[in-house]
């Protein structure tokens, strides 16, 4: 086989202001130094990428959707043309601190950009220069705001001092201060001209009115609130609890639900229900930003682990979920029946299940510490994690593609590190542990069918069938045969062992590693054991006598993870590296080298029909990898079947003496070889070099910098010089020296014709002067022959 990717999951989000435009379906999500555009309905995204490598501290996208701008800690503003992946324009912020906050007026013709040099500028994006500088500030501003009713001419803004400034922009004078909070102001929101609803981390919601500059009314929220969006007027609202016309909003915060507030009485009119297993993880989960997409009829939530939630905003029930970053993959496995989802672990104690077709993401709880392993039952439907919280947890997928905790293991004195499911049916689990042993776990029937399954409330509590101390040292991996009759384990002591999964009782040892062992895999098809080790090695062993049948070196590094793929006939490892290696078992060679991660590879599977791989790195990428054996052998016999035919036709032009055809044909299949045949056979015919010289002017500028090259090459050995001496000879005949210089290679072409060139001429001199020698001799003979004859005469 050989593999390709096929699509990567990898980070869009690492924190910041996210944005959604209009329509809803484009998100757009800062990562370092790049912005992230993401398709909403199938998480595809493409970059802006800066050219300098200064993270972006700031963007906004205009109300209209035409005009992208962000900044970044190298005190620039960069205007994008963000369908097209273009920068269009880059200017100095004028800032003397990085840009903090940016917001654009209605009409999408003026930006104001806050930064932590405690100043306001304004900017004519028509125009394309500053307008104003606002000063008067405290600290770093954080929040800019244009009123809505651009003929008012106000902006509106909050910076360390608590306080909301209104800037009345024709006198760029600070008109009023709205004075209240007691800590950082998050959002600002316009009801209508003469309302404002602000949102604060001291835990209430203010609502000012623009005319008087007072407030009006104060809600208590108890709670850090990051976002307050107001309910359109417009619009059923009555299943979050709105009964009566007037001013709702919605809050986000420390808790990381949603709440609907009702202003004229200050009450919580709607709460979202929280989950009983999430009551304890609120600080994890809490919310950082909240916005209204009207146009979709969505709320879009994001939270501190920068998952990115879609609402239903009538109803708020979840519609889409994005994982914005993994961290560290610590392991990965397809799910679904039709290998429809992948289940990750990564490094924390939630797990992350993604559709594939669209991204969307489940986020899993359960587990209190992180998640170290998974593995999946053949139907794909049910799978297992083990974590450091000493438990193993087991999970069903229902038909709906939603993933539920059925039951739950507890028993190991410490963290579980390796989980793997029996083979045939669903019914039992084999885990191991850091304190090494080995428990065999028996799956009782009302977790399999349907019907039992479909009535779970609770997870329900499973106990280890048998206990068996494996090892000395951490068991790092543990398999069971596909009979469901042996376990196999790996350990930090650098043994392999076999157990009889009736009993656990020991059958063998596999000695032969020099470091521990990460990986053990039973082959598909044949009585044979795989492992890899941090020696660098994979190694196959005989069930029946444990004898080391094979070895295959070529890793450099640790070897993590290993998998049989091609039908048991080929091997897939992944190593500390970030590289996958594919091993053929029969010849033990390396057929390929696949690089695609940027560190450990700790997880590796792949699906049922054998023909996708995923995996999954420390570098919180996730890799899908395609096979592409068939279409790369399609390719490379359509390439094999074009060769053929032209090389047919080759032929046969050189048989009509049709050359420049022939010389064309001939570059085109890069054949230098072939090229100088054709060459010669055009010397061999009378007035030769005149026909070269004639085939050779006619050709295109790409196909005479073919020949170009080809000549260097052919210079350097004596028996094809002159062919080439006499392409270089046209060459320079019938080009100018300034077209010459334009060619691509030129300079290396040149100095490598130069050196050559100079040892053909002094070649020449030398046989010059030894033909002129013998010449001279020839000349003498006669002469002495011619004297002897007219003595014999005489």
């Amino acid at each position: 086989s050989s593999y390709a990717v096929s699509r990567k999951i990898e980070p869009f989000y690492k924190g910041g202001r996210v944005q959604v435009n209009r329509d809803g379906k484009f998100m757009f999500c800062p990562c370092g130094n790049k912005l992230n555009v993401i398709e909403v309905e199938t998480g595809a995204l493409h970059s802006l990428q800066q050219e300098e490598e200064e993270d972006i501290t700031a963007f906004v996208l205009s109300p209209d959707d035409e005009i992208l701008v962000t900044g970044s800690r190298a005190l620039l503003l960069k205007q994008w043309n963000w369908r097209e992946n273009q920068c269009v324009r880059t200017w100095k912020a004028v800032h003397t601190a990085p840009v903090a906050a940016m917001a654009f007026d209605s009409t999408s013709t003026l930006l104001a950009t806050g930064g932590c040099d405690s100043t306001i500028k304004i900017w004519d994006m028509i125009k394309q220069y500053c307008t104003h500088n606002l000063k008067g500030s405290s600290g770093v501003v954080h929040l800019v705001e244009f009123h809505p009713d651009t003929s008012r001419l106000q902006l509106f803004s909050s910076s360390i001092d608590y306080k909301i400034r209104i800037w009345d922009l024709t006198s760029s004078k600070c008109v009023a201060l709205l004075d209240g909070h007691f800590s950082a102001v998050t959002s600002l929101a316009f009801a209508d001209g003469n309302t404002l609803l602000s949102s604060g981390r001291d835990k209430i919601c203010m609502v000012w009115d623009l005319k008087t500059r007072e407030s009006k009314h104060t809600v208590p929220v108890y709670e850090t609130v990051e976002a307050a969006v107001l309910l359109p007027e417009k619009g059923d609202f009555s299943q979050l609890g709105v009964k009566k016309q007037g001013l709702h909003f919605v809050t986000a915060g420390s808790k990381g639900i949603l709440k609907v507030w009702e202003v004229a009485t200050a009450a919580c009119v709607y709460s979202q229900p929280v989950p009983f297993e999430l009551k304890e993880e609120a600080s994890e989960r809490s919310i950082t930003q909240c916005m209204l997409v009207p146009e979709r009829n969505e709320i879009v939530t994001v939270s501190v682990e920068h998952n990115i939630v879609f609402y239903d905003a009538q109803t708020l029930q979840l519609r889409k979920q994005l994982a914005g970053y993994n961290d560290e993959v610590l392991d990965v496995k397809f799910l679904g029946p039709a290998d429809s989802h992948v289940v990750v672990a990564t490094n924390s104690p939630q797990l992350k299940v993604f559709e594939l077709a669209t991204s969307h993401c489940q986020i899993l709880y359960g587990h209190t510490e992180t998640i170290l392993a998974l593995d999946v039952f053949r139907k794909g439907l049910m799978f297992v994690s083990c974590a450091k919280d000493k438990s193993l947890r087991v999970w069903r997928m229902n038909k709906d593609g939603r993933v539920i905790c059925v039951a739950q293991g507890l028993g190991h004195a410490h963290g579980v590190g390796a989980v793997s499911c029996s083979r045939l049916k669903e019914s039992f689990i084999v885990t191991s542990s850091q304190d090494c042993t080995i428990k065999i776990w028996n799956i009782p029937e009302s977790l399999t069918s349907k019907a039992k399954a479909a009535l779970i409330s609770s997870p329900e509590t499973l106990h280890a069938k048998v206990t068996e101390r494996g090892h000395n040292k951490d068991i790092n991996s543990v398999t069971v045969s596909p009979n469901d009759k042996l376990i196999a384990t790996g350990s930090q002591d650098r043994l392999a062992k076999l157990w009889s999964c009736s009993d656990c009782s020991l059958l063998g040892v596999f000695t032969g590693h020099k470091r521990g062992i990460w990986c053990v895999q039973f082959s598909p098809v044949d009585q044979v054991l795989a492992t890899s080790s941090a020696d660098g090695t994979l190694k196959l062993w005989g069930i029946r006598d444990f004898s080391c049948l094979k070895t295959f070196e070529g890793h450099d590094a640790s070897v993590l993870k290993i998998i049989f793929v091609s039908r048991g006939t080929q091997l897939l490892s992944g190593g500390s590296d970030g590289l996958l290696k594919l091993w053929t078992i029969k010849t033990n060679e390396c057929v390929k080298t696949l690089d695609g991660h940027e560190n450990k590879i700790w997880g590796l599977h792949s699906n049922k029909q054998d023909d996708m791989v995923v995996t999954g790195s420390s570098d919180s990428c996730i890799t899908l990898w395609k096979d592409v054996t068939e279409i790369e052998e399609k390719e490379a016999q359509a390439k094999e079947e074009e060769q053929i035919i032209k090389e047919q036709e080759l032929s046969n032009l050189l048989h009509e003496k049709r050359y420049l055809k022939a010389l064309g044909l001939a570059i085109s299949l890069d054949r230098p070889h072939t090229v100088l045949m054709v060459i010669k056979a055009i010397l061999k015919e009378t007035d030769g070099r005149k026909h070269l010289e004639e085939n050779i002017v006619r050709l295109r500028k790409d196909q005479k910098e073919a020949v170009l090259t080809f000549l260097v090459t052919w210079n350097s050995n004596s028996r094809n010089c002159h062919e080439a001496q006499a392409v270089v000879e046209t060459l320079l005949k019938h080009e100018a020296p300034e077209t010459l210089l334009q060619y691509s290679g030129i300079k290396p072409a040149v100095e490598s014709l130069l050196p050559y060139t100079e040892r053909h001429f002094q070649r020449l001199s030398r046989l010059l002067q030894a033909t002129m020698f013998i010449d001279f001799m020839w000349q003498n003979m006669k002469l002495g022959d011619a004297a002897q004859q007219e003595d014999v005469t005489l």
